[in-house]
């Protein structure tokens, strides 16, 4: 579960088998009308589908529906979807006016205010870069500067059935612990919230969230394509 659309991994071996997964999936009806992003690497493919509209930025039913169809052609190929393996970022300036520092950002990135909230947000108009999410700020800091936080998003654990076997952490959960134990080091605290999250200060004093996917809170919701 992501927070800009539905989102898979799929771990091919090679680009000749990633190339056959992506020709699989220009073969299904109606892929046309709602345009995958596709990234076609040497050991994977990754797969996004988001509906992006003048009042609308997240997923529709028939995202849904093709995600479906895509985890099945991807099964008939022998491929398995790898949630461990997608994560995604949101990048989240901060300011007193954020209507002052967007046409900055928006100059120096080449990006596009998000249609259903130009106010708020600019995103990569060929939908490869992360989006920036601009905040105001309550208590802008003593020299007037702003701050930048980076939201990630990345699989949750999912709750085990009683048993006496545990299963492995998946890479989210690990990356999550490694970060708690280094802020704990340098004297972060752990919070509990709901969703869950966390947030880790590096060297340079810039806040890190690391959030759990919670459907009813997150901004941009997104279930991941399974396999």
């Amino acid at each position: 579960m992501l927070g800009d659309g539905a989102c898979a991994y799929f771990r091919t071996g090679s680009f000749a088998a990633g190339a056959r997964l992506v020709g699989a999936i220009s073969a299904l009806p109606g892929v046309e009308d709602q345009h995958p992003d596709v990234d076609v690497r040497r050991d994977g493919v990754t797969v996004r589908l988001i509906t992006i509209t003048e009042d609308h930025y997240g997923l529709s039913t028939r995202d849904v529906e093709l995600a479906r169809q895509i985890s099945a052609v991807a099964r008939g190929l022998g491929l398995a979807a790898d949630p461990s393996a997608v994560q995604s970022l949101l990048v989240i300036p901060g300011a007193a006016v954020t209507a002052e520092v967007m046409p900055f950002w928006r100059a120096v990135l080449g990006y596009e205010p998000r249609p259903d909230s130009p106010d708020e947000d600019l995103v990569d108009p060929r939908r490869r870069a992360p989006g920036f999410w601009f905040e105001r700020m309550e208590q802008p800091r003593p020299d007037g500067g702003g701050a930048i936080h980076v939201a990630i998003w990345v699989r949750a654990r999912r709750r085990r059935r009683a048993s006496r076997r545990r299963s492995p952490r998946p890479d989210g959960a690990r990356r999550v612990c490694a970060l708690l134990v280094d802020a704990g080091r340098r004297g972060g605290q752990r919070g509990r919230q709901s969703p869950p999250r966390w947030a880790a200060t590096e060297r340079l004093h810039a806040p890190a969230p690391w959030r759990a996917y919670d459907p009813a809170r997150a901004r941009r919701p997104g279930p991941a394509l399974s396999s």
